[in-house]
C-alpha cells in the first residue's frame, strides 16, 4: 500500500481527495499547511505529496524548498487558475507536475498512478543499459543515481527520468512534445513542463548553465545530450 500526503488548508478538498485516493487502495495522510506536510514527511513513509501552493503558515513553495532538502519523492502541486507564475516557479523548485483546481478527479489519479509508477521504477521495457557516462555525467540506474566527476547529485524523479531518456539516446534530438510523452507517458496538453525541467537538470550538472556542454538545445527542435560516451 503507497502513501500519500494530502497537503491543503482547505478541508473540503482534503477530505474529498481522501476519499479518491482511499478508494484506489492508497493510505492518505493530510496537512493543513506546508510546516504539518514537512512534519508528515519526517515521521511517516510517504510515496507521493499532493500540495497545494497558497497556504497560511507556510505556502506550498517554501514547504517545497525544504522538502527537496529532504526527499526527492514526487510532488503534485494543486494550484488555482491564474496562478502560472506559481505553477512555473514550483516546477523551479522541484515539483513533477501540477493539477488546475477544479480537478476532474480522474485526472488526478491518473497523474497519481504515473508519477508512483516512475519513482519506484515500476513497469518494464526492452533491457537498456543499467550505467552510462558522458563525459563527467555518469547515470547508474541500478542505484538510481548521478554523478558529476564523481559527485552525486539530487535529482528529482522527472528530472532523473528527462536526463535518463536523453543519456541513453546521446545525439538524438527529442522535441519536448516526445520528451513530454515518453517520460510523462501522455500527451501534453496546455503548457509544456520540459523546458523548466531541462534548465533545473542543467543547473545541476553543467559547469556553466548557460554554456551547456552536454545538455543541449537544438533550436526549433528540441534538447540533447551530447559529450564522450564511456
Amino acid at each position: 500500500m503507497y502513501n500519500i500526503l494530502v497537503c491543503d488548508d482547505e478541508k473540503d478538498i482534503v477530505s474529498a481527495l481522501t476519499i479518491y485516493l482511499r478508494a484506489e487502495g492508497y493510505r492518505v495522510y493530510a496537512a493543513n499547511n506546508g510546516r504539518e506536510a514537512l512534519e508528515v514527511v519526517d515521521r511517516e513513509d510517504i510515496h507521493l505529496v499532493l500540495m497545494d501552493i497558497m497556504m497560511p503558515g507556510m505556502d506550498g513553495i517554501t514547504a517545497m524548498t525544504e522538502l527537496r532538502k529532504r526527499r526527492n519523492l514526487p510532488v503534485i502541486l494543486l494550484t488555482a487558475k491564474g496562478e502560472d507564475t506559481d505553477k512555473v516557479l514550483g516546477l523551479n523548485v522541484g515539483a513533477d507536475d501540477y493539477v488546475t483546481k477544479p480537478f476532474n478527479p480522474v485526472e488526478l489519479l491518473a497523474r497519481v498512478k504515473s508519477q508512483l509508477r516512475r519513482y519506484l521504477q515500476l513497469g518494464g521495457g526492452a533491457v537498456q543499459p543499467t550505467a552510462i557516462t558522458i563525459g563527467a555525467v555518469s547515470l547508474d540506474d541500478d542505484a538510481k543515481t548521478v554523478t558529476v566527476d564523481g559527485e552525486r547529485v539530487s535529482l528529482t524523479p522527472l528530472e532523473y527520468d528527462v536526463l535518463k531518456l536523453l543519456m541513453l539516446n546521446a545525439g538524438k534530438v527529442f522535441s519536448p512534445a516526445e520528451i513530454y510523452r515518453r517520460v510523462w507517458h501522455e500527451d501534453c496538453v496546455g503548457e509544456n513542463p520540459v523546458a523548466v525541467h531541462v534548465r533545473h537538470i542543467r543547473e545541476k550538472i553543467e559547469i556553466n548553465p548557460a554554456e551547456p556542454r552536454y545538455l543541449k538545445v537544438v533550436w526549433g527542435k528540441g534538447y540533447k545530450m551530447e559529450g564522450d560516451i564511456r
